[in-house]
């Protein structure tokens, strides 16, 4: 909470990232805000009653709108030690403003006049001046591993062709670079940027809406209602809540310190150790990326350069998403099971009728959305009106409806979420006009193939490898960009499906969140249950082991994400689907009505998952067969009980 101080300024907690802005600096930032989402909703709903907005004004606009914030919100360093942003920084809010405002008026001329290849004195000095203030705003927004990985693209075209061959490119002076990145189709106006434009400021809209209006809250009511009488349900309780609410925020990190901050002590208490409770919302808010029907931005770039409707990748993902929570679920049951864990006393629990009756908004709302996804196909139109519904639900509403001071939180929230795009989208289209100008992406992806001698298997762990080494210092989205660009067309020149190719690499680089020496996810869920960070990470790998097997099958078997006849789907995801189970079990160390196995069975089980899961006819058999020689082994040499030590925790709880 902000208070005053002596000299009369405010100050802020030192764990704020970002100022709070009032006077008129807070004024300027809602206008702005405002100015944005109406010209996204004058240029997607094609209204003219103003004339027509060229694409390329369009998305400068977006730029001069979402842009500058950046510099205000974010402090030169880490922290915001007040809600005063210096000089400096407002000299910044105004050149950026001034660019993007610039760009946006000569439009026309850029495009006729092709100013990315030859351009005058004064939008050259523009161009190079905007290139800066991008990657300063991806420094403050993404942090400097991520703002050193977009520098050394920018200036990469600079000495390109001397570098070996598998990153040789053409070489091209700074002023044509600038030039290019500022003005050129494939710079900071885009791929991203168009996306945000054409589709992902709608579904932001309506992320924002949903939380402004309590839906986090019956998110997780209405799980506990569900699941929390149940063994081991807090933990349930917790995958299902983020499982929901990171679908919407589509932000891993901000899933786990939003909703973790009330599920992790809710575990703590029924009886999970500190790292096991750290590692299920590490692993239930990282998968929220992979969750429709919001799946984030990647999802929405991925759409864009597949050139395929959103709504076909999400109908792709579903399975796979139910595969990685189905492992995360029945391993938090498994280990409440062989502990003793029970479940959270009813009286302790929120109604299922009373959070229904006072939540149904966000459940319409949200079939809403899928329906016109699914069935209408109005990408553009369905979160609007989702969105719309919400807030004028919540405006009506008798008890505590949204009053101005809400209202304001709402355009507040929007305009930071999409100046965060902004930076961060506007560097990796920079990225990619990098790759594009020098012609990287084909000689890297060439000399892939080459390494790879033909191999698909071989092809796929070098995608794994590199997905997941890049995941570490770049967001999911810059690293599915850059892979998208560099390495999909090695996999998609090999006869693979293109969508299985494109969801394969996404789902390795948000692999590093989980995944030890940096799981992002999983130490910000230990700083919450004060467990040790490198534990919490190994729990969170085990958790989350689905993740690292399931990509490979969908790629080899796209009957996965429903790519083929009917006969192959059905035969892909029951395969799989048993597949998790034993591996779960395997895992965790608990059969479900069998009891616990004894250690040297446990890899047989591992094994048998696999084979199960794995895109054959014959490994089915060898899996099966195995599988049932491991469960009479079970039943042979297993143990039935529960742990005297999860007794002994529960009873302590209960106590």
């Amino acid at each position: 909470m902000a208070k005053p101080t002596t000299a009369g300024k405010t100050t802020v907690q030192a764990t704020s990232r970002r100022r709070e802005l009032t006077g008129w600096l807070g004024t300027y930032f809602l206008a702005s805000t405002i100015l944005g989402i109406l010209s996204a909703l004058y240029q997607l709903f094609h209204f003219e009653f103003l004339g027509t907005l060229m694409g390329s004004a369009y998305y400068y606009l977006l730029v001069a709108c979402f842009l500058p914030p950046v510099f205000l919100i974010y402090p030169i360093k880490g922290r915001a030690q007040d809600n005063n942003p210096p000089l400096y920084d407002l000299i910044l809010t105004a050149l950026a403003l001034a660019c993007g405002l610039y760009f946006c008026w000569h439009a026309e001329e850029i495009a006729a006049m092709g100013w990315e290849i030859y351009p005058p004195m004064t939008p050259l000095i523009t161009g190079a001046v905007l290139v800066v203030l991008v990657l300063e705003a991806a420094r403050r927004v993404g942090g400097p591993v991520f703002a050193g990985l977009c520098l050394f693209f920018t200036t990469f075209g600079l000495y390109s062709s001397h570098l070996p061959s598998l990153l040789q490119g053409m070489s091209y002076g700074p002023s044509r670079l600038a030039a290019y990145f500022s003005m050129g189709p494939s710079g900071i106006i885009g791929l991203p940027m168009r996306v945000v434009g054409n589709i992902l400021i709608g579904y932001m809209v309506f992320a924002v809406a949903l939380q402004i209006t309590g839906g986090g809250r019956f998110f997780m009511d209405i799980s506990a209602s569900l699941f929390g009488f149940v063994r081991g349900g807090a933990a349930k309780v917790s995958i299902f809540s983020s499982a929901l609410f990171g679908s919407i925020s589509g932000s891993a990190i901000s899933n786990v310190l939003t909703t973790g901050a009330i599920t992790i002590p809710s575990m703590k208490k029924a009886g999970y150790p500190p790292h096991y409770a750290a590692a299920i919302e590490a692993c239930a808010s990282t998968g929220g990326v992979l969750m429709p029907p919001v799946m984030g931005a990647t999802a929405f770039v991925m759409a864009e350069f597949l050139g395929l409707p959103y709504v076909d990748i999400c109908i792709a993902a579903v399975v796979p998403s139910v595969l990685y929570y189905g492992g995360l679920f029945l391993q938090a049951d498994a280990y409440a099971a062989k502990t003793g864990l029970k479940g959270i006393p009813r009286n302790q629990l929120p109604s299922l009728s009373a959070t229904l009756q006072t939540g149904w908004v966000y459940i319409v709302a949200l079939f809403l959305l899928v329906w016109m996804l699914l069935y209408m196909r109005w990408e553009v139109w369905a979160p609007f009106v989702s969105a719309a519904l919400l807030l004028l639900v919540a405006s009506l509403r008798r008890r505590d409806p949204l009053r101005l001071k809400q209202w304001i939180g709402f355009v507040r929230g929007v305009g930071t979420v999409l100046a965060e795009l902004a930076a961060l989208l506007a560097a990796i289209g920079m990225i990619i006009g990098a790759l594009s100008i020098t012609g990287v992406a084909h000689s890297f992806s060439s000399e892939i193939i080459k390494l790879a001698s033909g191999q698909i298997w071989l092809l796929l762990v070098l995608g794994a490898i590199t997905s997941f080494v890049l995941g570490m210092g770049m967001t999911i989205t810059a690293c599915y960009v850059f892979l998208a660009m560099v390495l999909a067309p090695a996999l998609v020149r090999s006869d693979l499906n293109p969508l299985a190719v494109h969801l394969f690499i996404m789902y390795w680089g948000m692999a590093s969140y989980i995944t030890p020496p940096v799981a992002l996810a999983a130490f910000a869920g230990a700083g919450i249950a004060g467990s040790d960070p490198m534990k919490t990470g190994f729990k969170s790998m085990q958790l989350g082991v689905v993740n690292y097997f399931v990509p490979f099958f969908f790629v080899l078997n796209p009957g996965l994400i429903f790519q083929g006849p009917p006969w192959e789907v059905a035969q892909a995801i029951s395969g799989c689907l048993l597949g998790m189970l034993v591996i779960s079990a395997s895992m965790e160390g608990w059969v479900l009505g069998l009891g616990k196995p004894p250690m040297w069975l446990r890899p047989f089980l591992f094994i048998s998952g696999l084979l199960l899961a794995a895109p054959e006819m014959l490994t089915d058999i060898l899996g099966l067969v195995l599988l049932v020689l491991s469960l009479i082994g079970v039943r042979v040499y297993g143990s039935r009980s529960p742990s005297t030590q999860g007794k002994e925790q529960n009873d302590a709880v209960a106590s």
